[in-house]
């Protein structure tokens, strides 16, 4: 089992109101899934990919990432968890500006003290992957907002992670190419990657093979 979690909540404090994200969410997800997390703003779902995401950690509750306790890792330990099991992918894509294409795929590579002659042998793979060898020398400013999302993409697998999270991944995306980005999460998806989408939309959501939709902190269903 590659994600187990018991009971996870999440809670708040603003001032003297506690939010309560998460209300005891327990699920199993297997190596190879491709899985969108959906529900309305304020259902959880994204506090649900913080937490699995090695991003935040729960209030109470269990998590545990290919058998690691998660809960029990120190800062460092989620640090290096994250770099070398997790892959994201934001709306905003969050790439440096300033940098080439290259050294944005790069990152993940240099934190992992990874040698420069592999980094450059799996950057170009990947590039080559996801239809960006030609673009490699760019800056992010010179990509339109689909080639921005397909470096993100790259960067997320350079390490060959356990998991992806892909966070409302064609939100500032036009219709044409968010089905351009969809189509190539798929071909991820078939090549075994577990892939676990977070989306409001659910055109996108039906992209994935189970859906698990999320109302009030709590899982309303789930397709497994």
């Amino acid at each position: 089992m590659l994600i187990q979690t018991e009971n996870l909540t999440r809670h708040y404090t603003i001032g003297t109101y506690v939010v309560q994200a998460l209300r005891g969410v327990s699920l199993a997800i297997e190596n190879g899934e491709y899985i969108a997390i959906t529900g309305p703003s304020g259902s959880g779902k994204s506090t649900l990919m913080h937490l699995l995401g090695c991003l935040d950690l729960p209030t109470s509750g269990k998590y545990l990432l290919s058998n690691t306790d998660v809960t029990s890792l120190s800062d460092l330990e989620l640090s290096r968890l994250r770099n070398q099991s997790i892959g994201f992918v934001f709306q905003t894509f969050n790439l440096l500006p300033r940098v080439t294409v290259m050294k944005n795929v790069e990152l993940p590579l240099l934190y992992a003290g990874i040698d420069s002659r592999i980094r450059n042998e799996k950057i170009e793979a990947i590039l080559e992957r996801v239809g960006l060898a030609h673009r490699k020398t760019h800056c992010p400013n010179e990509l339109s907002g689909g080639e921005m999302q397909r470096v993100a993409v790259a960067r997320a697998l350079i390490n060959n992670p356990q998991v992806v999270f892909a966070d409302e991944p064609t939100g500032n995306l036009d219709s044409k190419t968010g089905k351009e980005i969809m189509t190539l999460f798929n071909e991820i998806a078939q090549e075994g990657n577990t892939i676990i989408l977070v989306t409001h939309d659910p055109n996108i959501a039906g992209y994935a093979r189970r859906q698990i939709k999320m109302l009030d902190g709590q899982i309303l269903e789930d397709t497994k």
